[in-house]
């Protein structure tokens, strides 16, 4: 097994080549996404026990269930960030026939295949170092950030969660190699 920086890793077979990305593994912000979860949760379960337990008149109990709406959807996106950051990887395989990436959570998650005649245009994309998007992609509670990308069949496809310059560069030439020795094995 090779790595690329300390969060790729791959393993080159006759056959195939896979790699696997790991989210960055900072403990701070761990225990803090983790911490904000169990308050978040604290919330809303005290909001849902007050919503049944009490008698609110019906503006009191229709702007609490606005805030659960509110609640319920940052608890989702923060939640699934949360268990990505502990739990989460990116499985990206390239054999004879296609590209397969399965984004996955612990074991949960869908493989996507993509034939390799139909990839066009892969291409690295960083954006600028203090830009807006920079600074959002890096927060620790987005999970996007993905620094690689391709079309295929009109569709932009893009994987590599949250990798720096070096490493997306590097992860784009060896995937860029496999992809080309693939297709000049296949014709």
């Amino acid at each position: 097994m090779k790595w690329i920086g300390n969060r790729i890793s791959y393993l080159d077979d006759q056959n195939k080549t896979t790699f696997i990305i790991t989210p960055e593994q900072i403990g701070v912000v761990k225990a803090l996404m983790g911490a904000w979860c169990f308050m978040w949760f604290a919330i809303g379960a005290t909001i849902t026990w007050s919503y049944f337990a009490f008698k609110f008149s019906q503006q009191e109990k229709l702007i609490l269930g606005i805030f659960m709406v509110f609640w319920l959807y940052y608890f989702v996106r923060v939640g699934r960030t949360f268990l990505w950051i502990m739990y989460g990887r990116e499985y990206i395989k390239v054999d004879k026939i296609s590209l397969t990436i399965k984004t996955s959570i612990g074991t949960y998650g869908k493989a996507k295949e993509y034939y390799l005649e139909n990839i066009k245009k892969v291409r690295v994309s960083v954006p600028k170092e203090n830009s807006f998007q920079a600074a959002w992609e890096n927060s620790p509670w987005i999970r996007g950030g993905e620094r690689i990308e391709f079309e295929y069949l009109g569709k932009t496809i893009r994987l590599g969660r949250k990798l720096n310059q070096q490493d997306s560069k590097q992860l784009f030439q060896i995937l860029t190699k496999r992809i080309e020795e693939k297709l000049k094995k296949k014709s």
